[in-house]
């Protein structure tokens, strides 16, 4: 191929990313009181070496009551960012990677049992379990605990932990803050008009229901060093009618970009439980392509993007600017590797793998 595009380094703020392939934000649920574990250091550490430009920590929680399960990772306290860092310090003695983190908080869809345990959630009073909280009293499903609305005490209390812990992911000397506006956690339960019934100045228009993600958005922007990227991932559709649409997305990436969002990863869904997704390859690109279209800033997609020429003509043909991957670079850690020697590109590796290059492909490693 005479241009490889998923191998060209693209500039986000100020900082440089060595190609288009990031590492998407995948929940491990094997914290301990919100505090990573030595399977953190496994599984990130792993993935560090694995050739991608950028390694984005798990959903992290910014309040105890903000994480999915009790085992989610967390950063709201001294002994969570000791956790972290210590995390961290032995990943980077080994890889210079850059590093980013998505905070979040789950909202409605908080207080469940881990997925291989069948995720259901838990009720208030359980050990394991508290009550959730939403824009609206409405549960995510017909089963569930109502939530509690926020009234604006709580609003202001969560919109001070995302501020909190942007300063806390700052001091662990993090690379890029992504906050996470999808999948139906809270930021996006605000957004959906299925979720939000609220009657105030948060609730009813579209104006309304991206004001607080927008206000918590300035107070991580002015919390995180200005240096240093802050993006968003968002939901381009609830993939139910009269939910949250592309049309609403576009407006809602329009004003982070006013804001200062550096860059904005575009999934769906996870939102509703009658949501109807038509699964497939790059079945989520249509909806990147038509943000692109109405932005600057770069634009991520994902979804089952698994091949190597897929990617490769997402971002030759403009449809988005990087492409993001979570299964399949579980599946196969060293997949960069692989679509740099099929499509004739270059990708960091260790000192130590270097002698693991293939002989017909001489040319294919750089070392760190």
């Amino acid at each position: 191929m005479a241009k490889v595009t998923l191998f060209e380094p693209i500039r986000i703020r100020n900082f440089n990313l060595s190609n288009r392939i990031v590492i998407a934000p995948m929940c491990q649920y094997s914290a301990e009181n919100g505090c990573m574990t030595d399977w953190h250091l496994i599984h990130l550490g792993h993935l560090s070496l694995s050739g991608a430009a950028l390694l984005t920590i798990e959903a992290t929680a910014v309040l105890p009551e903000g994480r999915i399960t009790y085992a989610d990772v967390g950063l709201w306290n001294d002994e969570t960012e000791a956790a972290m860092g210590r995390t961290l310090k032995s990943i980077r003695r080994w890889s210079d990677m850059p590093i980013g983190i998505q905070l979040n908080h789950a909202g409605r869809k908080a207080s469940i049992e881990v997925p291989w345990k069948g995720g259901a959630q838990f009720a208030p009073d359980d050990p394991l379990g508290w009550q959730t909280v939403a824009p609206s009293p409405i549960p995510y499903a017909d089963c569930e605990v109502p939530p509690v609305a926020l009234d604006r005490e709580g609003l202001r209390r969560v919109r001070d932990a995302f501020a909190q812990a942007a300063l806390r992911a700052a001091r662990l000397e993090i690379d890029l803050i992504q906050l996470h506006v999808a999948h139906g956690y809270l930021l996006h339960q605000f957004v959906s008009p299925l979720s939000n019934q609220r009657e105030d100045e948060y609730g009813g228009s579209l104006e309304n229901r991206i004001r607080f993600p927008l206000e918590v958005f300035d107070a991580v922007r002015a919390a995180f060093p200005a240096e240093r990227a802050v993006s968003v991932r968002v939901s381009g559709t609830d993939w139910v009618p009269g939910g949250w649409d592309i049309q609403q997305t576009i407006a809602f990436a329009k004003n982070l970009e006013s804001r200062g969002c550096d860059a904005i990863h575009i999934s769906s869904g996870g939102l509703h439980p009658g949501q109807k997704i038509p699964v497939g390859p790059s079945y989520q690109v249509p909806l990147a392509r038509a943000v692109k279209l109405a932005v600057h800033m770069p634009v991520i997609a994902v979804g089952l993007i698994t091949d190597f020429a897929q990617a490769e003509a997402i971002v030759g043909t403009g449809d988005a600017d990087l492409i993001a991957l979570a299964r399949a670079i579980i599946y196969e850690p060293r997949w960069p590797w692989h679509a740099a020697a099929e499509l004739g590109g270059h990708v960091r590796a260790p000192n130590q793998y270097l002698r693991s290059q293939p002989r017909q492909y001489d040319d294919l490693f750089e070392s760190e």
